[in-house]
Formats: structure tokens, C-alpha cells, sequence
């Protein structure tokens, strides 16, 4: 484990063109339906997204598990919420498919979980960490999506003594929901490195 910090994605980067998988075994909330296979950015409306770079190992996203489940009853179906996995199968068959499944349906989730086995969506959003966390709002000049928060979801960590509240990202949630700006000035979340192929790590990594 490498605890590393978020790459902070410049504000305003518009949302990146993808198409993942969904894991299967989850039972999807009324977005997306029980034949929900893959998500592409093409699907979203005018609604939030919410990127979760997260796994099913990490003692960093361990820790934030219930936090995002009360996050997912909070807001739910105000926006978007998509779960990231990232990670090698090649250096880490413990984020598999099927262990991201037996995550999420323990902790009641109902959001898709995409496999991002290419790595192309974490490298579109220069992540780094898990867990890592990404919204994106329409624009009120043009409607597109565009990144409007980064970093953590809040500065509790294992050990540290800090409840898990969600308060970073719950206050970018609540600006954005509200048709309100954004602080700017937000905090990289800090977590597990995100287990790069070998050989095929970004260039920031390392």
C-alpha cells in the first residue's frame, strides 16, 4: 500500500468519452434498470455525475464504505452516482468483478459499479488514488459537463479520529444542486495507489 494523494484534474475539464461494463450481481436503482449492461457518457440528462474511484480491498475506501452509502440515500436520486474499479487484475485479482459485487451488495448499493479494465476512464480523470472522488454539473453557459469538485470526501482517514461525514463533497453537491458555485478551494483525498498494469503506468505515477 502507497498512500498517495488525488492529482487534483483541473476544474472545468469537461466530462471524458467512455463505455465500461457494469458489474454484474447488483441490484441497479430506477436510473438504469435490470438490463443495464454498460454506461456510456451519452446516457447522463441535465443531472450531476458523481465518479467514485474506488475498489474492493482498500483500507481507504473500507473506511468511507458507509459514508457512501448514507451519501447514496442523501442523494441518491438527486444525481448520478457511478463507483469506479480501476485496478489491476494482473497485481491485485482481489478488486475482481465478483468482489466488487459481494462490496457493493453488502453495503447496499444500488448504483452502478463500472470495471474500468483498460484504465482509460482513470486515466481520463487523472486519478490516482483510492478512493477518489469527481463530480461533474452541467454548465450554465452551455450545458455540457464539466468537472466542478475533486478530492476527498471528506479529511477523515483510518485512524485519524475523524468521523466520516461526507462534508467536502456534500457541500459541492449541495452548491451544485442548488445552481450555486463551487468552492475552488477543495482538498485531495489520500488513499491506496491505484495498481497501474505493469508497464503501462501514467505518466504521473511514480
Amino acid at each position: 500500500m502507497v498512500r498517495t494523494a488525488s492529482n487534483m484534474l483541473p476544474l472545468g475539464t469537461r466530462l471524458p468519452a467512455f463505455e465500461l461494463p457494469v458489474v454484474e450481481g447488483i441490484e441497479l436503482g430506477p436510473f438504469y434498470g435490470k438490463g443495464c449492461r454498460s454506461i456510456n457518457q451519452k446516457m447522463f440528462s441535465l443531472k450531476p455525475i458523481l465518479f467514485m474511484l474506488i475498489c474492493a480491498h482498500c483500507p481507504f475506501v473500507k473506511h468511507v464504505e458507509n459514508g457512501l452509502t448514507n451519501l447514496q440515500e442523501d442523494y441518491g436520486e438527486k444525481i448520478y452516482m457511478i463507483a469506479v474499479s480501476s485496478n489491476s487484475l494482473i497485481t491485485h485479482p482481489q478488486d475482481a468483478p465478483v468482489y466488487l459485487s459481494k462490496q457493493a451488495n453488502t453495503n447496499g448499493w444500488r448504483f452502478p459499479y463500472l470495471f474500468d479494465q483498460d484504465q482509460l476512464l482513470a486515466k481520463s480523470l487523472m486519478a490516482a488514488c483510492t478512493p477518489d472522488f469527481f463530480l461533474f454539473a452541467p454548465s450554465l453557459i452551455n450545458g455540457e459537463h464539466e468537472l466542478q469538485y475533486r478530492g476527498q470526501l471528506d479529511g477523515s482517514r483510518p485512524a485519524n479520529g475523524i468521523p466520516v461525514t461526507g462534508k467536502d463533497l456534500r457541500q459541492a453537491l449541495d452548491k451544485v444542486l442548488n445552481g450555486e458555485p463551487v468552492n475552488v478551494d477543495q482538498n485531495p483525498s489520500i488513499g491506496c495507489n491505484i495498481k497501474w498494469h505493469p508497464g503501462k503506468e501514467p505518466f504521473w505515477f511514480g
